[in-house]
């Protein structure tokens, strides 16, 4: 009976634009279109239970690793009803083309496939081009191809390395699609985005000899039109911030671009933020700070890090930043005002004194919540200590290695300002955070970030991972970062370059040795 009524409910779902369903799903990177890390739908995960988390399960994946990659960040898509029960469902990918679907109850494999990848890369893989399948997928609305009703159920896409889109069923694992092809083979693509039926990821770091850009690909009809943003030539311009591109309310995607060429003229914006019309992927507007040449020649990429998108009072925000250690908030209305140099707020220096390009500023993608009294929050993961502008009020101790840096959004004479609220404790090399309930999720990712050896030689792949340590999982008071949970010396492996998730009342983490952990609250008993 229970699953009777749970189907209507479960798969009629709207197909206009990709968002949180189901006690705390968690569907994308970031959980929504717009990045900003917070699970508005999780009930399970409280200041109070989080204080009893426990490892529940832990499944080593068959999944080759390709240099320091392996597993994408999970998905979890919770109270799916299936033949065999009502089910939590986890999504992971690996870098050799794998793809597991995972019953969240009990680590037990859902399904679980192997992609067929064709071609050959013309180059060897890399720490930073691994060859191999790297951004997030997501779930979404089977497509309503030509104007028909929407296909039954949930889809799951999935992004190989030969650079085809895969489509499933995520309940069976049977195709809704063909294989399509999206991005150039063994290009690195990052975690895809999806709204009104089209479906976006981003490319970078000239990997196979392919451009950096943005890439769309329209669900809605049968040939699958393909649109196209090149972000520059082969000088850079990488868009590599791992949650790929953030999604405005008009529809407008939001990338930051990394080193090279700037010629707006000819659409070329290195470190910048670029504003993109949602079905030609045509430039809207953008934003480059005044000290961009600075930025560029010493290789502090802001393209390190995506832009999350928020609501604030009167104006819809997009916080950005990069290696530099700078925090921007720009209107997304108008990234950098006339000039598209100025935007409503540059913060001082927060991070990376020492203007180190390989381990230092902020990386990876801000997160964002408002409580209940009305304060919007933001969270930034520096890697690094804290530069001497930034004055917290609350400390947890010194953070030589890296921290997450939280700061309440206020207004100060007409415009936006970041106030610094408070600095969590140690953390080696902190991943995205995630919010629920007024707790913050961390990952301290044990991953090593020199790129460079004692007598300036760049380090192989081997020589990194020896020096990489262990994740652990942090679950913190949102307001006062005091630690309410650690996962201690339970994780094994180190995390590279992904994320974590949170639904369904778990926290699931991936390692690079190909491991998924499940901590959670146990199983309620009868």
């Amino acid at each position: 009976m229970r699953f009777a009524k749970l189907l209507p409910i479960l798969l009629i779902l709207p197909v206009a634009s990709q968002a949180q369903f189901g006690r705390g799903s968690w569907t994308t990177f970031g959980g929504d279109p717009q990045r900003t890390g917070w699970n508005k739908t999780e009930t399970d995960l409280t200041l109070e239970s989080v204080k009893h988390l426990k490892l529940e399960w832990s499944v080593k994946l068959p999944s080759e690793p390709k240099a320091l990659s392996n597993l994408t960040a999970p998905l979890v898509r919770v109270n799916t009803a299936t033949s065999k029960g009502v089910k939590d469902l986890v999504v992971i990918a690996g870098a050799s083309n794998k793809v597991f679907v995972i019953d969240g109850d009990t680590g037990k494999m859902f399904w679980e496939k192997t992609l067929a990848a064709e071609g050959t890369p013309q180059r060897r893989d890399s720490w930073l081009c691994p060859n191999g399948l790297a951004a997030t997928p997501i779930i979404g609305p089977v497509p309503r191809i030509d104007g028909a009703a929407p296909g039954f159920g949930q889809a799951l896409y999935v992004l190989a390395s030969d650079g085809k889109l895969h489509a499933f069923n995520l309940v069976s694992g049977e195709d809704v699609i063909a294989p399509t092809p999206f991005v150039p083979a063994f290009a690195k693509a990052w975690s895809m985005n999806l709204l009104n039926g089209v479906l976006y990821t981003t490319t970078s770091q000239n990997c196979n000899g392919v451009k950096s850009g943005v890439y769309g690909m329209d669900l809605n009809n049968a040939d699958h039109k393909i649109s196209y943003f090149e972000a520059s030539s082969n000088t850079g311009a990488g868009i590599w911030g791992r949650a790929g591109a953030a999604i405005t309310a008009d529809g407008r995607l939001l990338v930051e671009t990394g080193d090279g060429t700037f010629d707006p003229e000819k659409h070329q914006m290195a470190d910048s933020v670029i504003a993109l019309s949602p079905q030609d992927l045509k430039v809207a507007d953008y934003f480059a700070p005044r000290n961009r040449s600075w930025i560029t020649k010493k290789d502090l990429d802001m393209g390190s890090i995506g832009p999350s998108v928020f609501n604030f009072k009167n104006w819809e925000l997009a916080a950005a930043s990069g290696k530099e250690g700078v925090i921007f908030l720009l209107d997304t209305k108008a990234l950098g005002g006339p000039d598209h140099r100025v935007p409503l707020y540059r913060s001082p220096l927060f991070a990376n004194e020492e203007v180190n390009f390989s381990a230092k500023g902020f990386w990876g993608a801000f997160s964002t919540w408002e409580d209940a009294a009305g304060t919007r929050w933001l969270y930034a993961p520096a890697w690094g200590p804290p530069a001497p502008a930034a004055k917290f009020a609350l400390e947890h101790g010194d953070t030589p290695d890296g921290s997450v840096m939280a700061f309440k959004v206020e207004e100060q004479a007409g415009k936006p300002v970041l106030t610094p609220a408070w600095n969590s404790l140690n953390m080696s090399v902190p991943t995205p955070a995630i919010i629920a309930n007024g707790v913050v999720f961390a990952l301290s990712d044990g991953d090593s970030p020199v790129q460079f050896g004692s007598s300036g030689n760049l380090l192989n792949v081997e020589d990194r991972k020896a020096k990489a340590g262990h994740a652990i999982l942090y679950a913190l008071d949102a307001t006062t970062g005091d630690v309410l949970f650690t996962s201690a010396e339970t994780i094994q492996g180190f995390s590279h370059f992904s994320a974590f998730a949170v639904g369904g009342g778990r926290i699931y983490v991936g390692t690079q040795d190909g491991t998924l952990y499940a901590f959670g609250l146990g199983i309620p008993q009868p």
